[in-house]
């Protein structure tokens, strides 16, 4: 019997708040039985392999429960993601209130033509374009915890256009091409509907040059630090576009902004350029694994000058900040941001700089729950599996948050594997002991302020538990 507050009982807690979400009891041990699974080491998280992990004994059954309640079940994602991330927010509390909402996608390798929203397109990890399936999410964050709160797969225009590999892959009717900023911003509104704890938006350049996404975050009166390119133009501080010209009493009364020789914005480049040499601070955010991370920043106040000559008043002010560090030949990054005008300059970066715990995110939810193992090809297992993933992830994300040091998972076990069992798809044995989630070990690419830790994983003597 599992005692009283502990991460037994809490794990049992937790996962009778999301099965209260699926809609039919019969689905509150598969339920189970996946997220156990996927918490478990292993070397891949796919279906069968889950099914051997848990339930060796009668891998075939088991494997046709845990498909059919991936694959066809249905069960809403979104409804089983809020849970989740109700779960987690009462313990991020503990640390501090969200901090931002931080958009993002992540790319997954993929071979072949008919899984769900594959295309060649760029991908992250790859670092360059190739086949892959692509999801955006959006995460909340602190400088302790950090878990997506919402997440879809990104459906290439090809793909949409073709209702017949559409119908195959099992993709809704009323799902049509968005582009990613188009599927961040429906994510925002809906949690912006759904009461969530507000933080200013934080993207990459991906989203935030996109004018509109900009507008669409003010227009849903939320502030928003984003990344810009170099090339975005810009009003240099002190200076706007005219004022439309005076009526002379002929035609319709000129009501656009203009520009002149010598009143024209400048871009972002020519202006960090220009700048003089007392603009320039240099600012630490956080401690990494080498040390202090630091870099020369400026903060000016532009107003951005995107076809401003189509507008009748010229856009609002906000803040502007430039990266260059020292030794470099050119600017690196620059941001725009809504925040308050008296916002201080060591927050804009913070903020700025947060990304870092999604980048940590993904790839731990990649190579330490299976976010990326899932070799169905249809839209809802798709979104099945990666929900159930987070799912996982935000519950030892709260067991994080929640102790200091926090207890081992010691009741989650793995069962032992038939002799010579190999999963499809597995380079090696399914069982191999991978290494385990640990709050002490710092992550060989990360390192926060002593508040600020991730899920690293190391061995533990006794095979088959997660630690956290």
């Amino acid at each position: 019997m599992a005692k009283k507050d502990s991460a037994e009982s809490r794990f049992e807690e937790y996962v009778g708040r999301l099965s209260r979400v699926l809609g039919h009891r019969d689905r509150e041990e598969p339920l189970r039985a996946y997220l156990v699974g996927l918490c478990l080491p292993g070397e891949r998280k796919s279906i069968e392999p889950l099914a051997a992990r848990v339930d060796p004994r009668h891998v075939r059954a088991r494997h046709q429960s845990l498909h059919h309640f991936v694959a066809n079940a249905p069960w809403d994602p979104a409804a089983v993601l809020r849970a989740a991330r109700e779960w987690v927010l009462d313990q991020m509390d503990r640390h501090g209130a969200v901090a931002a909402w931080i958009v993002d996608d992540t790319g997954m390798p993929k071979k072949g033509r008919h899984s769900v929203g594959v295309a060649r397109q760029y991908c992250g990890p790859l670092g360059k374009q190739d086949n892959c399936q692509v999801a955006v999410s959006v995460s909340l964050a602190n400088e302790a915890v950090s878990v997506p709160a919402a997440y879809r797969l990104y459906l290439p225009e090809g793909w949409a256009k073709d209702r017949k590999r559409c119908r195959e892959a099992s993709v809704p009717d009323d799902v049509s091409f968005k582009t990613k900023w188009e599927i961040a911003l429906d994510q925002i509104s809906e949690l912006c509907r759904e009461g969530v704890p507000e933080g200013p938006v934080v993207a990459d350049a991906g989203y935030g040059a996109t004018t509109a996404f900009r507008d669409g975050v003010t227009a849903l009166r939320m502030p928003y630090i984003v990344g810009v390119t170099k090339e975005t133009t810009v009003w240099a501080p002190g200076t706007e576009p005219l004022r439309p010209r005076s009526y002379r009493g002929r035609g319709r009364p000129p009501t656009l902004l203009r520009r002149a020789k010598g009143r024209k914005p400048v871009s972002i480049d020519y202006l960090a350029r220009h700048l003089p040499a007392a603009s320039w601070r240099v600012i630490t955010w956080r401690q990494g694994v080498r040390g202090k991370m630091r870099s020369r920043f400026a903060f000016l106040r532009v107003r951005p000058a995107h076809r401003d000559e189509w507008r009748h008043s010229p856009r609002d002010v906000e803040w502007l900040i430039i990266e260059w560090p020292k030794g470099e030949t050119e600017p690196t990054k620059a941001w725009l941001s809504t925040m308050p005008s008296d916002t201080l300059p060591d927050q804009l970066v913070r903020l700025a700089k947060l990304r870092w715990r999604i980048e940590r995110d993904y790839q731990e939810l990649k190579d330490e729950i299976g976010l990326d193992h899932f070799e169905g090809r249809g839209w809802r297992g798709f979104h099945h599996h990666g929900v159930l993933c987070i799912a996982a992830y935000a519950f030892l994300a709260a067991e994080r948050a929640r102790l200091s040091p926090p207890e081992p998972l010691s009741f989650l076990r793995a069962a032992p594997l038939p002799r010579g069992f190999k999963a499809r798809g597995s380079s090696g044995t399914a069982g191999t002991a991978r290494r385990q989630l640990h709050r002490h070990v710092p992550s060989p690419a990360y390192q926060g302020s002593p508040a600020t830790f991730g899920l690293h994983m190391v061995r533990t003597p006794s095979a088959g538990r997660l630690a956290l």
